[in-house]
């Protein structure tokens, strides 16, 4: 009986830091692909993300264009908690947090000086090749704007 309970204790103890470092299905390089996306009115669109690990933390690198035509980069270091944390780059976000909710799927949440600016998900396809970031903003103009875009993985 006491083996038993020593047991489930380990068991207990090791899943959830198992849960905590499970592998981040958006990692690796995704490019655009522009034919299968929806970009709103008045946003930018991201045409390459490179998802890496950084120590004990997750990376993400995002080139793209905004919505004046100019280039962008932002990058982002954290990890995948949900909690706040800083991204630099983009003048409409100063921090960022991501949030597995699912073995595919991961919820984000921008934000300015702690108000939310947007929010979305990225579901990655079951075969890991294709992934989709749907995406909730407000555009210049204050209206609420939704984009859709898909990436494949390269």
């Amino acid at each position: 009986m006491r083996t038993k309970i020593i047991s489930l204790g380990a068991l207990l103890s090791v899943a959830p830091a198992a849960i905590c470092f499970a592998d981040n299905p958006t990692l690796g390089t995704w490019k655009l692909n522009e034919s299968k996306s929806t970009v709103g009115d008045g946003a930018g669109k991201s045409t390459m993300v490179v998802w890496e690990t950084a120590g004990d933390q997750d990376k993400c690198t995002v080139d793209g264009i905004d919505a004046a035509g100019n280039k962008t980069h932002t990058v982002w270091v954290g990890k995948l908690d949900g909690k706040d944390y800083p991204v630099t780059g983009d003048p409409q976000s100063d921090t960022r947090s991501f949030k597995m909710s699912g073995d595919r799927k991961m919820d984000m949440i921008s934000k300015k000086d702690g108000k939310e600016v947007g929010n979305g998900t990225i579901v990655v396809a079951e075969d890991g090749k294709t992934r989709t970031v749907t995406s909730n903003m407000t555009n210049a103009k204050g209206e609420k704007v939704t984009s859709t875009l898909a990436y494949d993985k390269s």
